[in-house]
């Protein structure tokens, strides 16, 4: 999720599921020790609850960002082990992490003697071609027993770390949830929660039978009023936004502070693009939401014409 779930999306996010946890995009130790940390770390107060995802394997310097976690208040810290890229591998984290689970458990134990925030796990359930249960219920168990670690979230494939991209990495490897499923069954006193290729509702509560909990990725982001109605459905709670109009006219009212702050809020708007997916007009709403001509003015302005443009045709359409 690199240069997506960037801030701006994910006040969107939550502009339409309050009680969904939101993380953040992959943040290696590197660019916060020795880079630009609020670019990094900012963040609007409405995104609770948030964690951030670390990328790095070194113990002294995954506490360190986790110190900054805390200051900046996040409500977790999350230690990247599943990310395929040859360019993470460059940097000895990501999925080749699960090589390693010891360094992987010392880097846990830092954090946790560091903060008080949970600190837990995202990771694969194997590396390249060997699907052997044993790997990754060994690498769950050390990372718990000996880092402390309470909660895994378990991306249900395999990471290929040669001849694969990484977005051959998230369709190539064969999904075998039952893999997550049975880490459940042995470590009953984990949380367990499921990643990769869930796409509805229907298939969270089948999960939900089997795991603590489901996260959304990619789906999340190209389908986002999906995630509407998962506050009545999964929290108990009202859900934010009655329509899809409701939640536009919410970001609206975020893109107008940014503007009204001097910052441009072309990249902001960038999230909503898939909101209208499957309704009339989706493709002229987002041509607008899209024109450079729109983003160099008062988001509001973009904000009339495409909801203009959804009854309109195409050559009607100028700012």
């Amino acid at each position: 999720m690199m240069e997506w779930t960037d801030r701006h999306c994910r006040v969107f996010h939550r502009l339409l599921t309050r009680h969904t946890r939101l993380y953040t995009e992959m943040v290696t130790t590197g660019a916060l020790l020795h880079g630009d940390v609020p670019r990094h770390l900012d963040y609007s107060a409405q995104e609770h609850p948030l964690a951030l995802q670390l990328g790095g394997s070194e113990p002294a310097d995954l506490a360190a960002c986790a110190r900054l976690a805390q200051r900046w208040g996040y409500d977790e810290v999350n230690l990247n082990c599943g990310c395929p890229s040859e360019r993470v591998q460059r940097g000895a984290f990501g999925a080749c992490l699960m090589a390693e689970p010891a360094l992987v458990a010392d880097g846990v134990k830092a954090m946790r003697d560091a903060v008080s925030l949970p600190v837990t796990v995202k990771h694969r359930i194997g590396i390249d071609r060997v699907e052997d249960y044993g790997f990754v219920r060994d690498f769950v168990g050390t990372v718990a027993q000996r880092g402390g670690c309470e909660v895994f979230i378990v991306h249900a494939r395999n990471a290929w770390l040669k001849g694969l991209s990484p977005k051959e990495n998230r369709e190539v490897p064969p999904l075998r949830y039952e893999t997550a499923h049975r880490l459940k069954a042995d470590f009953p006193q984990l949380t367990i929660v499921v990643n990769g290729g869930i796409t509805s509702d229907e298939q969270i509560d089948e999960q939900l039978q089997h795991v603590d909990g489901v996260m959304i990725g990619r789906h999340a982001y190209h389908e986002p009023w999906a995630l509407a109605g998962w506050d009545a459905r999964f929290f108990g709670a009202a859900n934010p936004c009655a329509d899809r109009d409701a939640a536009e006219a919410a970001m609206l009212a975020y893109l107008e502070e940014l503007h009204a702050a001097g910052k441009p809020w072309g990249h902001a708007s960038r999230h909503i693009m898939g909101l209208r997916n499957g309704t009339p007009g989706a493709r002229r709403w987002r041509q607008v939401w899209s024109d450079p001509q729109y983003k160099a003015g008062p988001p509001r302005l973009a904000f009339e014409a495409a909801r203009s443009a959804r009854a309109l045709p195409l050559a009607a359409l100028s700012p």
